[in-house]
């Protein structure tokens, strides 16, 4: 009789060894309640002790989450519908404040934080042009989003760490003229690239112009100057020479214009034989008076 009380006994009292612990992971936070009410939320990861039937745990994941919201038509400053279709990056920093505000029903949470990110999406849009929506400004208007949106949740003991927009779809009557909007801004742009460049490529070929002009202008003086010396030296030559032998020098350039007065065999020319020009043609005693 005694074995079957005994097997009885640790049975149940395995049982209570059993049901007095449980694990806490590192992805996890735990809270344990005594009859409803939170006793502690702070374990860390390892090995806890409960009392069984008086204590129970409830645990949530401390990990970065997902919500993935549903695309929704939104109104811009400029009376133009857009479908935003968007994510939230979110996580559980205060564990007994998300569980007093949301009973620790997850759902729930979701409901409220997509309705906090959905009204300050909406708030950012209203506020903006269609341009502005699909433009460069976007990356800031996030900013803002994931700011207020930080701001408004802090209270339920959620922390946003990202809002992020997957896609901005036009209405089919309005996206034609934004896409030539956005072309006539574009080629207005490369037109002004266009004549900067032109602008750019004239100032450039009047500069080297000018540049061939003064070096054209200095080559011209340089060569003027050369010429002159080269002639000045020319002529203090043949005035050395010259002066060397008169005689022979004035004798020298007759024959140098016989030369050139005689070079073609049809030349005629008609003159006084007693000329200056014929002072040395034909004469034995050339230079004598």
């Amino acid at each position: 009789m005694k074995g079957p009380i005994l097997l009885i006994l640790f049975v149940v009292l395995g049982v209570l060894g059993v049901s007095s612990l449980f694990i806490v992971t590192e992805t996890e936070y735990a809270i344990k309640f005594q009859l409803g009410r939170i006793v502690r939320s702070d374990f860390g990861p390892g090995l806890h002790v409960k009392l069984p039937f008086v204590n129970n745990v409830r645990k949530f994941d401390n990990r970065l989450l997902t919500l993935d919201t549903n695309p929704e038509q939104m109104l811009t400053s400029s009376q133009k519908f857009v479908s935003v279709d968007s994510f939230v990056k979110w996580r559980i920093v205060d564990i007994e404040k998300f569980y007093t505000s949301t009973q620790g029903n997850e759902r729930i949470a979701l409901n409220r934080l997509d309705s906090i990110v959905k009204d300050r999406i909406r708030n950012q849009i209203a506020s903006r042009t269609l341009v502005e929506v699909i433009s460069e400004q976007r990356v800031s208007t996030m900013q803002d989003i994931a700011h207020e949106a930080n701001l408004a949740s802090a209270e339920f003991g959620i922390r946003v760490v990202d809002v992020r927009i997957k896609a901005i779809e036009l209405p089919d009557d309005v996206r034609e003229s934004v896409f030539r909007r956005m072309s006539a801004d574009r080629q207005k742009a490369a037109n002004l690239y266009r004549f900067e460049g032109r602008e750019a490529a004239e100032r450039i070929r009047a500069e080297a112009d000018r540049e061939v002009q003064v070096l054209l202008a200095e080559a011209e003086r340089d060569g003027q100057t050369m010429r002159g010396e080269g002639d000045a030296r020319a002529t203090e030559i043949y005035a050395s020479a010259y002066g060397q032998d008169e005689e022979f020098y004035a004798f020298y350039r007759s024959l140098r214009a016989y030369s050139n007065a005689f070079g073609n065999s049809s030349d005629v020319m008609v003159l006084d034989p007693s000329s200056s020009f014929f002072e040395y043609f034909g004469s034995e005693t050339a230079g004598e008076k």
